[in-house]
């Protein structure tokens, strides 16, 4: 269990980090087309959505997603204030269809098994 929880540290600090730096400077960002953007976003908080409900945090799960789709919250509202990056939107309900996806998946995974 402590290896989930420092894989999960770990990718909420890359996240992070990938939110923060300038998107011009990774080529990658750059190719993203809107569909796509809104797809790795939904994608991303999908996977750091299910890693925190693997984790078996003593919090609810609600609580648990709750606070990851306001982590993505707060770095929308960092992208506001950046001047390489911006605030979308279309961003947060990304984020909130991958947390509300994998909260359902984790959830009927107790009555399939």
């Amino acid at each position: 269990m402590l290896k989930i929880r420092i894989l999960f540290y770990v990718s909420i600090l890359v996240v992070f980090l990938l939110s923060i730096v300038n998107a011009s400077n990774i080529s990658a960002f750059n190719s993203l087309s809107f569909i796509s953007d809104k797809f790795i976003h939904g994608a991303i908080y999908f996977y750091l959505t299910l890693l925190g409900l693997v984790c078996s945090f003593k919090r609810s799960n609600y609580f648990v997603a709750s606070n990851i789709f306001f982590f993505g919250a707060f770095i929308e509202i960092v992208h506001f204030f950046h001047p390489y990056r911006f605030f979308e939107y279309f961003d947060l309900l990304a984020n909130l269809i991958g947390v509300t996806i994998a909260l359902l998946i984790f959830r009927l995974k107790k009555y399939l098994i």
